[in-house]
């Protein structure tokens, strides 16, 4: 039963490995439970301390852990599940339980690619992520991310307005959206795809957790491409564990003094494949996947300038006119207030949307995706939009 494996995993001072010997010795949660202490020292590397914590008994935190999680819509994955990942499961460490937020792909049978980077990135390497996150879901991939400031966020975006799948992976409770300038990426990762954790809701982030989070990021994909990495990164981290795993690393190469691409550099001298476009790792992977993968993309990606690349919102050409109100452009009612409502200059929040035009949240998010895809609108950071088009017609503003 569930509420075993939520007693299990969330024992303080019990180490995952001990878990998984545990796992390997009684087969089930529930016979480690009512196992005595003799039975609990017959398992491989058990210690008398580390059976005087599994005495503990008491439930009444699984209780809340579970209320919480039929509160905020969360599945609870075990590792003993069908619908595990195959691949996250034979790493030396797979998680024995992750909460999930949206829905879980089959992993096992997509070309699955996660996205790093350092949070403190160039325009450069803001630009690479989101053009290569692009990439890589227009050309069938799947894109797992850590969602952090930075290049993780970047690829995310990248990858959801080509129409793509990704995978949130968090070092945090799925109901604590940290970084809180992409808590609105949270909600979008989870609609059009799964959010991953092994911590339980209410779990605030900790430096300690995004070590242990990065294994997770590797394990359930086939290979992890770092974009932008000072020499200490945490992206390095993940990179090595992938290479622990068995996986593939790819790097974007950076200018030989940039400091932001030391650890990618130093990537691509050790062996990592040299990327450039997402087709550079998708190749490795075409015959295996040839329903899958693709190298026509659906839509022009984002453009990289070079290493002092300048925010979008510089140099701007003059914006074409369009009457929002053409039958020819086809746009919903949701779609034509929203373009009305939203400034050509002054980015402005989503919620200050929400506010203006009365429209659902929902409803707004979807809209947006479309009118952006549309080239209608441009995203800056933190979540804010402007028109990209002035308006024409009889009720032009």
């Amino acid at each position: 039963m569930l509420k075993y494996w939520l007693w299990l995993t969330n024992l303080r001072g019990l180490r995952n490995q001990t878990r998984l010997a545990l796992l390997r010795h009684f087969g089930t949660p529930e016979d480690i439970y009512y196992a005595d202490e003799e039975e609990l020292l017959l398992t491989e590397g058990m210690t008398r301390e580390q059976a005087a914590l599994l005495s503990d008994h008491d439930l009444s935190a699984v209780d809340r852990i579970l209320a919480d999680c039929q509160r905020l819509d969360l599945t609870l994955l075990t590792l003993q599940d069908a619908a595990y990942p195959g691949r996250l499961k034979n790493i030396y460490d797979p998680p024995c339980l992750l909460y999930v937020k949206g829905r879980l792909p089959a992993f096992d049978e997509e070309a699955a690619v996660a996205v790093v980077g350092t949070r403190k990135c160039t325009p450069y390497g803001t630009a690479a992520a989101e053009k290569l996150g692009y990439g890589l879901a227009a050309g069938g991939a799947l894109v797992v991310s850590g969602l952090a400031s930075g290049i993780d966020g970047a690829a995310a975006r990248g990858a959801l307005r080509a129409g793509g799948i990704v995978a949130g992976v968090v070092g945090n409770g799925l109901d604590v959206q940290y970084p809180y300038e992409n808590r609105y990426l949270y909600e979008d990762v989870a609609a059009a795809g799964v959010l991953l954790s092994e911590y339980p809701p209410g779990t605030r982030p900790a430096g300690s957790h995004f070590p242990v989070r990065n294994r997770i990021l590797s394990g359930l994909s086939l290979a992890t491409l770092v974009v932008e990495a000072p020499e200490r990164s945490g992206a390095l981290i993940t990179a090595g564990t992938a290479l622990e795993q068995g996986r593939d690393v790819f790097a974007v190469p950076g200018p030989i003094d940039a400091p932001n691409s030391v650890g990618c550099n130093g990537l691509i001298r050790d062996g990592a494949g040299l990327v450039s476009e997402a087709w550079d790792i998708l190749r490795e992977y075409e015959a295996r996947f040839p329903e899958k993968l693709r190298q026509t993309e659906r839509r022009p990606q984002p453009e990289v300038t070079g290493y002092l690349a300048r925010q979008r919102t510089e140099a701007k050409p003059v914006p074409p006119a369009v009457d929002p109100e053409d039958p020819a452009l086809g746009l919903t009612d949701d779609q034509i207030a929203l373009l009305r409502a939203l400034p050509a200059e002054e980015p402005i929040q989503v919620d200050d949307l929400i506010e203006t035009t009365g429209i659902p949240t929902r409803r707004v998010l979807s809209a947006l995706t479309v009118l952006e895809i549309e080239n209608l609108v441009a995203q800056h950071s933190g979540k804010r939009y402007t028109r990209a088009v002035s308006l024409s017609g009889p009720l032009a503003k």
